[in-house]
């Protein structure tokens, strides 16, 4: 029989029914409520983000603030041609290609002279042959004149006869007249000549003034004609404009013609070139109304040409109440004046910046119709706040309104 543990030994019995980690848990629970609740209560004391209209710091013209109306059209040589030949002939070669830079004179094109070039031999030929007939009938008047010289001295001795010195003078004219014709034979043959010439000229095709070759309209081989109707045959060989001639043509409303009379100063700028602005002036109008559209051509000179404007670029023209100088078309910043704030007696933007807001000082300038000019630490495109609220300020918290 198993004897009872003494009090000694019972002492050092682990007791296992004991629960020793209840405390520490209890009290991690106390801490994740804690942190629970002083998290609800920063997020709940959190300042909420205010709504804002925003808009853009753009980039700006002083020139702007002159515009009278603006009208669009296209850039136009007003001296272009298809350049072509009076002959038809197969094209044996060409010597330009697009963009080249042509003088008036020079040969573009050349065509197949083959039967040209024999009708000139043939007319070579003919105007021998009468110069031959010239030569022999001034041989037989120089005999008919010897003839008639000698009858009338045997006359004068008594041993011919009137009727045989009249036969004599009557030699002499027929061959007076056989020399007329033979020199109007070489006239003939001669104009003959002189018509096969100009044909072998029309098989040359060139530069009828100075510009640059647009468009090549046919290649080496291709059969050209006057009248291009046949099939596969081509009537221009190249196009070519004459580049000093550049204008825009625009459409300007009837209603508005008062403001586009001839000599007006214009701002020209090209879709190709949207950072560039030309200077022109109002240079004339087409003398008819466009029905469909009630519109009147405009034609706008430009003030100095650059080698970057083309023929059919797209372009916008500004009217202006008076000419510009380089001063007013030089770019700037500007902003919608309702952007603008005054804090402690400073002018300031509230530059957005994610969902915070960033006070950035500006200086104000001139006024360029709907915007202001701005100067600061600023670039085109940034967002500013549009007609801020007082509690706005540098830090502030905001969600931009959609449009």
């Amino acid at each position: 029989m198993t004897q009872p543990a003494s009090p000694a030994l019972q002492s050092l019995r682990i007791d296992r029914t004991a629960n020793p980690t209840r405390a520490p848990r209890r009290f991690g629970k106390w801490l994740v409520v804690a942190v629970l609740i002083v998290g609800g209560l920063v997020f709940a004391l959190r300042p909420g983000k205010t709504e804002v209209q925003a808009t853009s710091v753009v980039t700006a013209y002083p020139s702007q603030q002159y515009a009278q109306l603006t009208a669009s059209g296209y850039v136009v040589a007003q001296r272009r041609a298809a350049v072509a030949s009076k002959a038809t002939g197969r094209l044996l070669w060409l010597g330009v290609r697009e963009g080249s830079q042509v003088k008036q004179g020079d040969v573009l094109a050349k065509l197949d002279a083959s039967d040209v070039q024999a009708a000139i031999a043939q007319a070579q030929a003919a105007v021998r042959q009468a110069e031959a007939g010239v030569a022999q009938a001034t041989v037989e008047l120089v005999n008919a004149d010897s003839e008639y010289k000698r009858a009338q001295g045997l006359k004068s001795q008594g041993f011919l006869s009137d009727q045989a010195v009249e036969s004599a003078l009557a030699r002499v004219q027929t061959a007076q007249a056989a020399i007329n014709s033979a020199k109007s034979g070489v006239a003939l043959a001669n104009a003959q000549m002189k018509v096969q010439q100009v044909n072998l000229s029309y098989t040359e095709i060139r530069a009828p003034f100075d510009g640059v070759v647009l468009v090549k309209n046919a290649n080496v081989g291709d059969i050209i004609t006057p009248f291009s109707s046949a099939a596969g045959s081509q009537g221009a060989v190249v196009t070519m404009a004459d580049m000093t001639t550049l204008e825009v043509e625009a459409d300007v409303s009837e209603s508005n013609l008062a403001k586009a009379e001839v000599g007006s100063p214009v701002e020209i700028t090209l879709d190709a070139l949207p950072g560039v602005r030309f200077r022109g002036q109002v240079a004339g109008r087409v003398p008819t109304v466009d029905r469909a559209k009630a519109t009147v051509m405009t034609k706008i000179r430009f003030e100095k040409l650059d080698a970057r404007i083309l023929p059919e670029m797209s372009a916008k023209v500004t009217i202006l109440s008076q000419a510009v100088s380089d001063t007013d078309q030089t770019a700037l910043l500007a902003v919608n004046p309702k952007a603008v704030v005054e804090r402690d007696g400073k002018k300031q933007l509230l530059s957005i910046n994610g969902e915070l807001l960033e006070a950035v000082t500006v200086n104000l300038g001139r006024n360029l119709g709907d915007v202001v000019e701005v100067k600061g630490e600023l670039k085109s495109g940034d967002r500013v706040v549009l007609s801020p609220v007082d509690k706005l300020v540098q830090g502030s918290r905001i969600s931009v309104a959609s449009k």
